[in-house]
């Protein structure tokens, strides 16, 4: 009978009782948000790489490295020399390598160099290994591999061509014209910088970059040819040594830029190859801490080997003071709008003092008129929750492309966990709590002093 009664009290202030439902709505999506937020964003980077052992770069900071070559932000300071991958990568315990070569770009999407063995053994989330959507890996020079979401978001089909450019992000700085690749297949979708990568063959990399700059050397080798045509009669015999070299030379370049896949960057361009990090996994983990020791005292150049996640842990211990600060904006706004509640509560008790004594009259006890106010407020409190989950899930809904697109973070519409049924539950309690201030002052009105009128 008095849970029926409070439940119509509480309609019956129905402007008082929507603006604070409103306020403990809003408060409760917040909190809930930001916790998913932290959760899925926190879940969304560990499962970006999995089963890697070791990623090595040039020496810097292991957090720098970690986001330069997984997640495709900031830039890596300097580059490994392919002689050091090749020597490295041949050391006892290694089962596999991936190199990676980043600094072209497509239309504000990352390109990635890389071998067949990126598809092979690269893992993402739970050890899973990357799948294909539509079509096939690379299998030459010419030919490139999309992310789930470039090939959506450019609207790409396999087949067509596209054309790669220099420099990372938006900025690019010459356009490889003359090097167009094919799209030979798509990836499916992996909720990590993956789907928002195109993949290329490390020789079309060099062949992009060594044809760029054979063009001016050729040209000072014409010149060259003129200026020795000049003086062909003093020095006819080194002269025929020299175009004999030059046309060898030639011969090779020629040759390496025919896109095959198989041929090493080192086959293109010499020994000054660079790439900019690479994976590597282990038969054993029991080699791991060794190869990276000695990885980290390598003589050859200073590079740097990192645990991914280990890094992670000490990504998330450094962003963990951001973390609780925003907790503890969201529960400040949960406390003040509870304490919203509380002041319209007590607003209105004393224009209720007349109500109460009536029902005082009636046969109420005090304890009644308690058990009403607090139930009451727990009617609000349990509504608000209600209605913040639900705007909860509406915001999910529409912010999980723009957050997965924008930043990467996969946003998971599933029911609430145990810790956010935990903060609702506190929540309510506290709503409670706080119902109970109005409650016990009503319990020590008197029917005298409500059927009083004041002058």
């Amino acid at each position: 009978m008095l849970i029926k009664l409070a439940w119509k009290s509480t309609l019956n202030r129905k402007a008082s009782v929507a603006l604070t439902l409103v306020t403990i709505a809003i408060s409760v999506m917040l909190l809930l948000s930001v916790e998913r937020v932290r959760q899925d964003a926190k879940s969304s980077f560990a499962n970006t790489i999995s089963g890697t052992d070791l990623i090595v770069g040039a020496r810097t900071g292991d957090i720098q490295l970690l986001l330069s070559s997984v997640f495709r932000i900031g830039h890596a300071n300097n580059a490994v020399q392919w002689q050091s991958y090749e020597y490295i990568k041949a050391q006892r315990g290694v089962a596999w390598s991936i190199p990676i070569s980043l600094g072209d770009s497509h239309k504000g999407f990352a390109v990635l160099g890389t071998d067949a063995s990126y598809f092979s053994h690269y893992q993402y989330a739970k050890k899973q290994h990357l799948t294909f959507a539509a079509g096939r890996p690379f299998h030459n020079g010419q030919e490139v591999v999309l992310g789930a979401m470039v090939a959506k978001k450019l609207g790409y089909q396999l087949g067509q061509k596209i054309v790669i450019s220099h420099g990372m992000g938006n900025t690019s700085f010459h356009h490889h014209d003359d090097n167009p690749l094919v799209i030979s297949g798509i990836l499916a979708a992996t909720g990590t910088p993956v789907d928002k990568t195109l993949h290329v063959p490390l020789s079309a990399i060099e062949s992009m970059h060594s044809s760029g700059h054979n063009k001016p050397s050729r040209m000072v080798a014409r010149k060259q040819d003129a200026t020795q045509h000049e003086h062909e009669h003093e020095h006819e015999h080194e002269h025929e040594h020299e175009h004999e070299h030059e046309h060898e030379h030639d011969s090779k370049n020629n040759s390496a830029l025919l896109h095959n896949l198989d041929s090493k960057p080192g086959d293109l361009i010499g020994s000054t190859t660079q790439i900019t990090a690479f994976l590597l996994g282990f038969e054993s983990p029991l080699y791991t801490l060794q190869v990276r020791r000695n990885i980290n005292q390598y003589k050859g150049e200073p590079l740097l080997a990192i645990m991914p996640g280990v890094t992670l842990r000490e990504l998330w211990e450094m962003l963990d003071i951001v973390e609780k600060i925003l907790l503890l904006i969201t529960l400040a706004v949960v406390l003040i709008s509870l304490l919203g509640m509380l002041t319209s509560l007590l607003a209105t008790l004393n224009q209720r003092r007349r109500e109460l004594a009536i029902l005082r009259s009636v046969g109420a006890r005090p304890w009644h008129i308690f058990t009403l106010l607090i139930s009451e407020a727990i009617f609000i409190t349990v509504l608000g929750c209600a209605f913040g989950v639900a705007l909860f899930y509406a915001l999910l809904i529409a912010a999980q492309s723009g957050l997965q697109s924008q930043f990467g973070v996969v946003l998971s519409i599933s029911a609430l966990s145990t810790y956010e049924l935990t903060l609702l539950s506190v929540i309510i309690g506290a709503g409670t709590l706080i119902g109970a201030i109005p409650a016990a002052r009503a319990y020590f009105y008197s029917l005298a002093d409500g059927m009083q009128i004041k002058t």
